[in-house]
C-alpha cells in the first residue's frame, strides 16, 4: 500500500487535472459548449433515453440537463420523441449531425493531446490511460468520458439499449 505522503500527491495532481480540463473545453467548437458536448457523448455511449437518465448521468440537476438538451436539439445535432411507454415522456437521440458534431469534438480532442504529449511515448501514452482506466474503475464512477472525448471506432461497441 502506498504511504499517506503520496496520497497527498496525489490528491494534489489530480486537483491539477483542471487545467487540462480547461484547455481542452478552450478548443470546443463556440456553438458547443462543454454541456452540450457532454450530452452528444453520453447519447454515443449509452445509446438512447430519457431526460431523467441523461440528468443522472450528467450529474446535474433537470433544469441544466434541459437547457443542454435544448441547446443540443436548437443545432440538430439530437432529436426528441415520445416514448412509447410513457407518451409523456421523450427518447433523446443522436442525429446524423450529432454523429458529425462528435467526430469533430473527436478530431479536435486528439489533435490537441497529440500536440501536448508529442515528447511521450507510445507506452508512456498507454500506461497513462491503463492507470487513468483503473482509477476511474476503482472509484466505481465511469458512467461518462470526459467531454469532447469520442472514439467512433468504439461507438457501437459502447452503446447500450434506451434507458429508463
Amino acid at each position: 500500500m502506498a504511504e499517506q505522503a503520496q496520497f497527498w500527491e496525489l490528491a494534489r495532481q489530480l486537483s491539477a487535472i483542471g487545467a487540462v480540463k480547461r484547455d481542452l473545453g478552450r478548443i470546443l467548437p463556440a456553438d458547443c459548449p462543454a454541456g452540450s458536448a457532454a450530452v452528444l457523448t453520453l447519447l454515443d455511449r449509452h445509446g438512447d433515453m430519457r431526460m431523467g437518465r441523461l440528468a443522472e448521468l450528467l450529474a446535474v440537476d433537470m433544469s441544466v440537463t434541459s437547457r443542454h438538451v435544448a441547446h443540443a436539439a436548437a443545432r440538430g445535432w439530437i432529436e426528441r420523441s415520445p416514448d412509447p411507454a410513457d407518451k409523456r415522456s421523450r427518447i433523446l437521440r443522436l442525429t446524423p449531425g450529432g454523429l458529425a458534431q462528435l467526430d469533430e469534438l473527436s478530431r479536435r480532442s486528439s489533435h490537441l493531446l497529440a500536440e501536448r504529449l508529442a515528447d511521450w511515448s507510445d507506452d508512456e501514452v498507454g500506461q497513462l490511460i491503463r492507470l487513468m482506466t483503473r482509477l476511474r474503475a476503482s472509484f466505481g464512477d465511469c458512467r461518462s468520458a470526459p467531454a469532447g472525448f469520442h472514439d467512433p471506432v468504439l461507438r457501437e461497441t459502447t452503446r447500450t439499449p434506451a434507458s429508463t
